[in-house]
């Protein structure tokens, strides 16, 4: 990367990723503690090899990414059905078990079918800017879509392939969609959601939805772990009860407390201060990536970055929302925070595309 490229990478969202993996580090220190560090200790070898992956991102140009994507799509739709023969964890057949470690393919999926979908849909404008608007190229796009989603959905993680959706939808609409069509889809989810909770959903994901609602029904049973994160913010306050002092957190009312309640954790050690500099954080760090999506030299750099503030921001609002009880438990990672090797790499990997499109940006904007 040339001199005058570095000058012009938007550095901020570097900044912003590396003081959550901080404040992270610090939660998930006083969450393993009863437990020998051991979370805490592997979480340290994966950021170090996140920003090795990073590296390699922002190094190799974006525009070559996009252009070797179908291959990368390919290979994960591969592990993304050989992983469906693995042996289930907590109900979900979602990991490879290499050793001590595992390897999540539906994280790492994001990212390569964001960039193929910014190779579909480019393509597309190409021919004319009313292309993206005609329904046989919508379903091209859908298509490309919905075989990586069916795949996650049968694992099943209906939390990773909702985020799919999000930064779709806002691919899309960078792409400049007809309005006509998000009507549509408005319409269709508003029609849908009832007749897929009492037809389509299982039982185990059904429940998930009632223990949302009525978390009260079942105290010690379903309802237990959200009501056990709510009194833990609760208890927090403003400054919270001080690090390795959580009632919840260390005397093992949280679970689990490394992964989709770290927030909770947060949220009674360190206190509502914390906490909702964490949100104000991810807001800063998913508005810097439109920024960037805006000031891109090219269409493809702008459908990459807008896919990639999508699923930041779902992952933010979905985990942070449902260990407040406000939206339904589906196990997404606190992006940056949460334990987990493939989340915090392809978190890292989306910093390193966007430090990329935006180094080769033209920073400035002219308004006539």
């Amino acid at each position: 990367m040339r001199k005058k490229e570095l000058k012009n990478v938007e550095w901020s969202v570097l900044v912003v990723a590396i003081i959550l993996t901080l404040i992270g580090f610090i939660a998930l220190f006083t969450a393993t503690q009863n437990s020998g560090y051991d979370e805490f200790k592997k979480q340290i070898i994966w950021f170090g090899i996140s920003l090795i992956a990073m590296l390699i991102f922002m190094t190799v140009n974006y525009e070559t990414l996009i252009r070797f994507s179908p291959f990368f799509y390919g290979g994960f739709i591969i592990l993304l059905i050989a992983v469906l023969f693995t042996k289930e964890v907590n109900g979900a057949t979602s990991w490879f078990n290499i050793g001590a470690f595992s390897f999540q393919p539906a994280e790492f999926a994001k990212v390569f079918v964001i960039l193929f979908l910014a190779l579909i849909i480019s393509n597309i404008k190409v021919r004319g800017k009313q292309e993206i608007n005609k329904p046989l190229k919508i379903l091209i796009i859908l298509s490309a879509l919905a075989l990586p989603v069916l795949l996650i959905i049968k694992q099943p993680d209906y939390g990773t392939a909702m985020a799919f959706f999000i930064a779709t939808a806002l691919m899309l609409f960078s792409a400049g969609i007809d309005k006509k069509y998000i009507i549509a889809i408005i319409l269709i989810a508003a029609v849908s959601i009832p007749l897929l909770y009492n037809f389509v959903l299982p039982e185990h994901a059904r429940k998930r939805i009632d223990i949302f609602l009525h978390p009260e029904t079942e105290p010690r049973g379903a309802g237990y772990n959200i009501l056990q994160s709510k009194l833990a913010i609760g208890a927090g306050g403003l400054t919270g009860m001080g690090l390795l002092k959580g009632n919840q957190t260390q005397l093992g009312y949280l679970y689990p407390k490394t992964t989709d309640f770290i927030y909770s954790v947060i949220g009674e050690e360190l206190g509502f201060v914390v906490a909702g500099t964490i949100i104000i954080l991810y807001v800063i760090l998913v508005t810097k990536i439109l920024y960037i999506a805006k000031t891109s030299k090219d269409e493809k750099g702008t459908l990459v970055a807008a896919g990639i503030a999508g699923v930041f921001m779902f992952h933010m609002i979905e985990n942070i929302g449902m260990v407040m009880g406000l939206l339904p438990i589906t196990g997404v990672p606190l992006p940056f925070i949460s334990y987990g090797g493939s989340s915090l790499i392809t978190s890292y990997m989306m910093i390193g595309i966007l430090l990329n499109i935006s180094s080769k940006r033209q920073k400035t904007i002219f308004v006539k």
